[in-house]
């Protein structure tokens, strides 16, 4: 870690990708059982501009935090590679044609959620705020 605010910065994003797949599947839950465009637009909102912008300024915050640890800021820059590949698996408006395919974006959700708590995780342990190792048995957790 060569930047403590960086690294902040870069678990704050990773976080906001992790709550923001969870209110996608709220929000496309909602269309589905018959709320209304208003949730497919809500969930056209978060996607494309929270989530999809708060991974790359996971990839940029990583340039920051892990400048000259090459292997770190490609783990990073992976994640905004994979969610924009998930975006292009969205069917277009005009042509909804294989419905196989376009399933994916879907599962390819979960993906990011999983590749960004993995950064989340990796970003509190570097900044201190978990543990690498649980506590012996009969010794109290610390405070």
């Amino acid at each position: 870690m060569r930047n403590g605010v960086a690294t902040w910065l870069n678990l704050v994003f990773a976080s906001i990708i992790v709550i923001g797949v969870f209110v996608q599947a709220y929000l496309i839950a909602a269309y589905a059982m018959g709320a209304g465009e208003s949730a497919l637009d809500a969930h056209g909102v978060v996607g494309g501009l929270v989530i999809h912008g708060s991974e790359l300024l996971v990839f940029l915050t990583a340039i920051v935090a892990f400048w000259r640890i090459w292997r770190w800021i490609a783990v990073n820059f992976g994640l905004f590679v994979f969610g924009t590949i998930q975006i292009f698996l969205l069917p277009p408006d005009d042509d909804p044609g294989s419905p196989w395919l376009h399933a994916l974006h879907g599962l390819f959700a979960l993906f990011v959620l999983i590749y960004a708590a993995y950064i989340a995780r990796r970003d509190m342990r570097l900044l201190g705020l978990r543990s690498t190792a649980p506590p012996a048995p009969g010794e109290a957790p610390p405070m």
